[in-house]
């Protein structure tokens, strides 16, 4: 049977158990206006939620967050993880491709074992990539390898957010869209036409 939507928090907007998403937007508003919704909509239903945020203010986060729910109790749970970019993707000042999906394997093996989720929402905010430090030329490597992992985690979905007012090098971007199966992009979760498969097709016996 096929698993149930995972919603983003806005109506008619879900993504499917193990997806790989891109989510474009411009300023933090609009991001807030993504992750508010989709991280609130998951602890309503009882999911575990890693956000990882590279922005050191997240008030306009958990401020609304804290109108509808007891966030501190979340918090401690461990419902909800709020980590910034130096735990996660930057640890040590520099970014590795390896370390990041131990990360990940880390996160998402804890919750289930621990607390019995039903899903795990992670997501990410990559502007961390724009710093000049090692490592952040890995990028497009590390979401292309991300889609070799997360089928191992059906669980789970994952959102990269990335602020298309600060990522605009053309040629980063069409990296970027073609690492991400699923695109949200004004409200909408689009089948990204630009996604190649990173798993190698069956190749032909030689001819005799």
């Amino acid at each position: 049977m096929a698993a149930d939507p995972v919603s983003m928090g806005m109506p008619g907007v879900n993504l499917t158990p193990g997806d790989h998403t891109c989510a474009f937007y411009r300023g933090s508003r609009q991001r807030d206006d993504v992750l508010v919704p989709f991280l609130r909509e998951g602890i309503l239903s009882g999911d575990k939620c890693i956000c990882v945020m590279d922005d050191p203010n997240t008030e306009p986060l958990v401020g609304p967050l804290s109108v509808e729910l007891d966030i501190e109790s979340c918090l401690r749970t461990g419902q909800l993880e709020l980590l910034d970019t130096d735990h996660a993707y930057l640890p040590g000042g520099c970014f590795e491709v390896e370390r990041m999906i131990e990360f990940w394997e880390q996160g998402f093996h804890a919750a289930p074992d621990e607390e019995e989720y039903p899903y795990i929402r992670a997501s990410g905010e990559m502007t961390w990539a724009l710093r000049d430090v090692p490592g952040v030329e890995l990028l497009v490597g590390y979401e292309a390898q991300l889609n070799r992992f997360l089928p191992k985690h059906p669980q789970a979905v994952l959102l990269c957010l990335y602020d298309l007012e600060r990522f605009t090098d053309a040629q980063l971007l069409m990296g970027l869209l073609r690492t991400h199966p699923k695109v949200l992009l004004s409200g909408q979760v689009l089948d990204n036409p630009w996604y190649v498969d990173p798993t190698p097709r069956a190749t032909r016996p030689p001819a005799r």
